[in-house]
């Protein structure tokens, strides 16, 4: 079964937006769970590993 990839840039900007918006800790945990499935997704067929250090980094800054 083919499955259609969403375009690479619109699903990081939409990711970081997210996590961006959360105020609270549950809304942040939620957004963690989008980041590892944006790694899962794009892990097979390939990202830049900034995009994932970048996401990975946001969360935490959204943490303190």
């Amino acid at each position: 079964m083919y499955q259609k990839i969403p375009p690479l840039e619109k699903t990081y900007n939409k990711t970081l937006l997210i996590i961006e918006s959360c105020k609270t800790k549950e809304q942040l945990e939620g957004a963690s769970i989008m980041v590892k499935n944006f790694k899962t997704l794009y892990k097979k067929v390939g990202y830049p590993k900034a995009l994932s250090y970048s996401l990975d980094r946001a969360i935490k800054r959204k943490k303190l």
